[in-house]
């Protein structure tokens, strides 16, 4: 039996699992990865101890396994993308990597909008400008540390991080570089007018070559042998941009289905064969899992994070306790509205979070149903842009942690009237990497049947619907009035 690794390196944990030909999981491992925030609006992360952790993931998946090393015929990571991770020109970690959620270089983008960048760049890159791009994180170092900028050898995302640390070898992977305001996504190349545009006319000169999805990159050395416990020369692959892995485990195949993620981030993918120029709409494009096609999101760190972090803070129920309250209470019934911007807004730039609503007879349970709500309208925001650009989608296909919730997937069938599936697919991150791995080494993907598995099913209640649509018209109302206090 042969197997793959699949690496996924989300925004809290790191997790590695290995995979058999049909895709069954035969030993998975996670740990926490933490997120340094001494700043306000900074998010970064420790590259040495990322790739010390990503390595031990490595080594107590292959232990719980009892799989033979020299099975494992190839390595593929999956990782969240945008953001910086910096290498310099010895190869060695230039400072904490920057995460896409880091909002430092806020007033250089406001700056950018104001000049009119944002608007030249896009027919080039199709991408918006924010805080999280790797251009807008660059030029901040430029014009605060420009003794770092001098010393930039390698920009990376944080899977080409990972994937020098086990190959030595140094490549931006597609999916992810794609969306990187470097790109031309026309071409499909770097283009030396955007840097010139951003005024960084040398920071090609820093960018690794573009490595395909499920191309081999390098192969693991005997130092990474050693942490790992992986066999020195194990295939690895260029991997993916975490969201395009999850649109591929969620198998869309046409423009009638949208994947959702609901995780640290909510994103709405859908896939295409075209770049359509008449959309008025800057719909973010990227380069997709398979030649010739594109993926087009709409994300923002607005989702099950806001969850996390008040059952840290305030609450001491299980998700199974929360989940019953919730079902318990009237749908849409209370006054409370929770707007989830405690990581950033899709709202307006530097918008903040916030209850509104509450009353003295209001509960705990109250107001985490307005956050699994006010969750769900802010993605009504990604997918009212998204039914735009994709008029024939019927169905969702639904990933991430809330999935294991039936009380808040049913909430979102009732709220958008739409049928809701749920790929019963483990680890879509690491599943995705491990797909690309199995292409790299020539197996066939065709038969892996976590792919073909039935889904489940979530069928909305027209009672609910009128209820839910209500709600939500006070919560767009009560977002368009926060954006005075910016």
């Amino acid at each position: 039996m042969n197997y793959t690794l699949g690496i996924d390196c989300g925004g809290t944990f790191i997790k590695a699992a290995l995979f058999d030909n049909q895709g069954n999981i035969q030993a998975l491992h996670r740990e926490n990865v933490s997120v340094i925030s001494e700043t306000a609006g900074y998010a970064e992360r420790d590259m040495q101890q990322l790739w010390a952790i990503c390595a031990e993931v490595v080594r107590l998946t292959i232990e719980k396994s009892g799989v033979n090393p020299s099975d494992i015929k190839g390595v593929g990571i999956s990782a969240q993308g945008k953001g910086a991770f910096l290498l310099d020109k010895n190869k060695q970690p230039l400072g904490r990597a920057i995460l896409s959620s880091d909002q430092r270089s806020l007033e250089i983008v406001k700056q950018w909008q104001a000049e009119g960048i944002p608007q030249k760049l896009y027919p080039i890159t199709r991408q918006t400008l924010w805080t999280g791009h790797p251009v807008s994180i660059l030029k901040w170092i430029q014009k605060n540390q420009p003794e770092r900028y001098a010393q930039i050898g390698s920009v990376l995302m944080s899977h080409d991080y990972l994937r020098f640390c086990l190959t030595g070898e140094l490549h931006c992977e597609e999916t992810n570089i794609s969306e990187s305001n470097l790109y031309n996504m026309a071409k499909g190349e770097y283009d030396q007018s955007l840097a010139d545009l951003l005024g960084m006319p040398d920071v090609l000169e820093k960018v690794p070559p573009v490595i395909e999805p499920n191309k081999i990159a390098g192969y693991v050395t005997e130092e990474a042998a050693k942490l790992t416990g992986l066999a020195v020369g194990t295939p690895v692959v260029g991997g993916l941009f975490d969201v395009v892995s999850t649109a591929r485990c969620a198998g869309l195949d046409d423009e009638t289905k949208l994947n959702v993620v609901l995780g640290t981030w909510s994103v709405v993918s859908g896939i295409t064969d075209n770049i359509d120029l008449s959309q008025e709409l800057p719909f973010v494009y990227g380069r997709y899992a398979e030649a010739g096609k594109f993926i087009v999101h709409e994300a923002s760190p607005t989702s099950a994070g806001n969850l996390e972090w008040f059952v840290k803070q305030w609450s001491n129920l299980s998700y199974q306790e929360i989940n019953e309250g919730i079902a318990a209470l009237p749908p849409a019934g209370s006054s409370v509205l929770f707007v989830p911007f405690l990581y950033g807004s899709n709202a307006g730039l530097g918008m903040q979070a916030s209850f509104y609503g509450m009353q003295s007879y209001h509960t705990q349970m109250h107001l985490l149903q307005a956050i699994y709500e006010g969750v769900l309208f802010s993605l009504m925001t990604h997918l009212n842009r998204m039914f735009i650009r994709f008029p024939q989608t019927n169905v969702l296909r639904v990933t991430g942690g809330p999935v294991k919730s039936t009380v808040w997937m049913q909430m979102l069938a009732d709220l958008t009237g739409m049928r809701l599936e749920v790929p019963q697919v483990e680890e879509t991150g690491c599943l995705g990497a491990a797909l690309m791995a199995m292409q790299g080494v020539g197996l066939d993907i065709s038969q892996v049947q976590a792919l073909n598995a039935e889904m489940q099913v979530f069928e909305p209640n027209v009672e609910n619907y009128s209820a839910y649509q209500t709600k939500y018209q006070r919560y767009q109302k009560l977002t368009e009035a926060l954006k005075a206090m910016i």
